[in-house]
């Protein structure tokens, strides 16, 4: 099952307030970016936060899971959705401990025999 456009939209009204929030569609499910680091996936209309030792502080109660079959475990935040502002500190504080992402290479013409 993918996810929604109307809860994506609702998660990225939510945390607004964390930076540049900006998403993008990914084999049916969303990768949310912050500032342009990827902080969290949006998979079956669930939200899984990247894990990092600050969110890992900030949440009290851990819920950890896969947010697809082979995947690292993530924050699966549940209750926690409604409250704009703690999900937007939460966000905030996983796209600090994130490395930017690496530039890439230009690409190169493959050339022909």
């Amino acid at each position: 099952m993918s996810s929604d456009a109307s809860h994506i939209e609702f998660i990225v009204d939510q945390i607004q307030g964390a930076g540049l929030i900006t998403y993008r569609k990914m084999f049916g499910e969303y990768a949310i970016y912050c500032d342009t680091k990827v902080v969290a996936l949006v998979c079956d209309n669930q939200l899984f936060v990247k894990q990092t030792k600050a969110g890992e502080a900030y949440i009290e109660n851990i819920n950890m899971a896969p947010p697809y079959p082979g995947a690292k475990p993530h924050f699966l935040i549940e209750e926690q959705l409604e409250d704009r502002d703690w999900l937007t500190e939460l966000i905030k504080i996983t796209a600090e401990e994130l490395p930017f992402p690496k530039p890439k290479k230009p690409r190169t013409p493959k050339q022909r025999a």
